[in-house]
């Protein structure tokens, strides 16, 4: 069994994955997915139980189970039950559940779309060395982030835009006046979390990138914050509305913004599994349009 981890989001519950290399496959956890489909607030409980009931009248279900190791809210790993998307779709069957159809669409979701591409892309980021020879901080480095998640994807990885863009009544950094409010943004400090935290707004506002901004900026922060602090954000502890409603804020005021990712701090600054963690969060805030990425803005010559 390898080390390679992923948190999924169904209406906005965790569901944990761990990579099974003997066979191929990512085996989900039975509890996250019990919760997801009962709504449980105790869906460890709920699981213990049905697993009782399974082994009289769907023992098959039951064998089917691996136990593995995964990290809970509290920060530690315990053993938890798994299984296969194959198997769950069979265990779906026995559990009531108005989400049951929904829940299916999810689960089956294929990878191999734009946004499931760039997040693998992302994952191997951290293998790949190259975070290494960047200079955070920098436009380059935000590019080099930009081209590694969506090279091969978009044909504009990397490259700063060249039309005006916007969303929800909001003007992103005119096309024409980019390139310098790039340059600038670049020679802004970045010594205290307040500087680096500023230097992330800005770069936000000027949104060098026709789609993906949100994707690169956040890793962009985090090494920023590895450089000069030690330290990067658990994006785990950082609520998805929250980190919305801040982002939109922060175009005005940051401080929101500043309070809610500075008590999210963690010197954990080489942990594979905090950098996969931060990828799955990142990408789930970009998901249902509801983000500030640029997904539905609209765009003008």
């Amino acid at each position: 069994m390898s080390n390679k981890i992923s948190i999924r989001f169904f209406n906005d519950r965790e569901v944990r994955a761990v990579w099974d290399d003997s066979s191929g496959q990512w085996l989900f956890s039975v509890a996250d997915i019990v919760g997801v489909l009962t709504e449980s607030v105790n869906p460890r409980k709920y699981w213990s139980v049905l697993k009782s009931r399974l082994r009289q009248t769907r023992p098959e279900l039951t064998t089917a189970c691996s136990q593995l190791k995964m990290t809970a809210s509290d920060g530690k790993r315990y053993l938890t039950d798994c299984m296969s998307q194959k198997d769950i779709l069979a265990l779906i069957e026995a559990v009531p559940s108005r989400h049951a159809v929904a829940f299916i669409k999810w689960l089956t979701y294929s990878e191999d779309t734009i946004d499931g591409k760039s997040q693998t892309k992302a994952y191997a980021l951290f293998e790949s060395g190259l975070m290494e020879s960047m200079k955070p901080g920098t436009v380059e480095c935000l590019r080099q982030i930009h081209a590694y998640l969506f090279g091969g994807l978009y044909e504009f990885a990397g490259q700063i835009r060249t039309k005006n863009i916007s969303k929800g009544g909001f003007m992103f950094a005119l096309a024409q006046h980019l390139k310098p409010s790039l340059a600038q943004i670049e020679r802004m400090p970045e010594t205290t979390f307040d500087e680096i935290m500023d230097k992330y707004v800005e770069m936000n506002v000027a949104h060098p990138f026709p789609e993906g901004n949100g994707r690169s900026t956040r890793i962009w922060l985090d090494l920023m914050l590895k450089k000069n602090l030690k330290q990067c954000v658990d994006w785990s502890r950082v609520n998805k509305n929250d980190y919305l409603a801040a982002m939109r804020e922060s175009v005005s005021d940051s401080a929101r913004l500043k309070a809610l990712l500075g008590s999210a701090l963690t010197d954990r600054i080489d942990d594979r599994e905090m950098f996969m963690k931060g990828i799955d969060y990142s990408y789930y805030y970009e998901s249902d349009d509801t983000s500030m990425e640029p997904d539905g803005l609209s765009r003008t010559p």
